[in-house]
């Protein structure tokens, strides 16, 4: 069997472990090949970092559409996170509509904010542009901040608890037509990790672990790709959230213990094999 194959449409970071420098070591690690598609180059991203350089890459991201296209590529799975512009949402959107087959699974990570607060870049039309594209997900993996965006309704207002959360990703999954995955969910003060929806079962679950008392820039994109890995790879959805709250918790308690500044992202390298 071939090598599967997955579009990673995220920026890339030349310092700071977040987006296309997780997604194509993790994915590679798991035996996938990663394609990646730039939305922006980066000299550091952009959490905790000041002075970074930056380029734009939207003119290009139809030109290697288009290119891929001519080259009959297919996709196991087509994966996207931070998007810079209402523009780039739209061509993410062309994206999956080209190169979408009935076997293709779409995991979008809806990133528009954390901690209650919008990213600064983000503005209220490229928010409903996320939530539009969101809608073409199979998977999508949402925090708590990006939960209260696409349900439309004030942060403070979000149900709190393990019953909360279960009513979040059930409002999320659209009726039971996607999959939804909450980062960050918790079920008590001491636990940490996802609540997820399956669509194909219909089941709600936790998947919960130790929660490690510290802060890094870059584990959402570790979750999500480990989570793609694990479902490109036939995992069933708990299994891959499983996979994915576990290997976040060990780059998480690997860092804290070696001292290493939250703007760097989380040590997983030596945690690869």
């Amino acid at each position: 069997m071939s090598t599967p194959r997955v579009a990673a449409i995220h920026d890339m970071s030349g310092f700071g472990r977040c987006s296309l420098t997780v997604a194509i070591p993790i994915l590679s690690a798991m035996g996938i090949q990663c394609c990646p598609l730039p939305t922006a180059f980066l000299s550091t991203h952009t959490g905790g970092f000041e002075g970074f350089a930056f380029l734009d890459m939207t003119d290009e991201l139809p030109k290697v559409a288009a290119h891929w296209k001519s080259l009959g590529l297919c996709f196991q799975a087509v994966y996207s996170g931070f998007l810079g512009s209402e523009r780039q949402i739209a061509i993410v959107e062309d994206f999956l509509r080209e190169f979408r087959g009935p076997d293709t699974l779409a995991v979008i990570d809806p990133v528009m904010g954390d901690h209650g607060t919008v990213y600064q870049t983000y503005t209220p039309a490229m928010c409903a542009g996320m939530a539009r594209l969101a809608e073409l997900a199979d998977v999508i993996t949402p925090n708590l901040t990006e939960a209260a965006l696409l349900l439309d309704i004030p942060y403070g207002e979000l149900p709190v608890g393990e019953a909360g959360c279960r009513e979040i990703v059930e409002r999320l999954s659209l009726d039971g037509r996607r999959s939804v995955v909450l980062t960050g969910a918790s079920t008590a003060p001491e636990l940490t990790g996802a609540m997820c929806f399956d669509a194909r079962t219909g089941q709600t679950e936790a998947v919960q672990t130790q929660r490690v008392p510290q802060e890094f820039h870059g584990t959402g994109d570790v979750f999500a790709s480990v989570l793609t890995g694990a479902l490109v790879q036939g995992a069933s959805l708990p299994d891959a959230v499983r996979q994915a709250v576990d290997f976040v918790r060990a780059c998480a308690e690997r860092t804290a213990r070696a001292g290493i500044p939250m703007r760097e992202g989380v040590e997983f390298e030596p945690l690869l094999r």
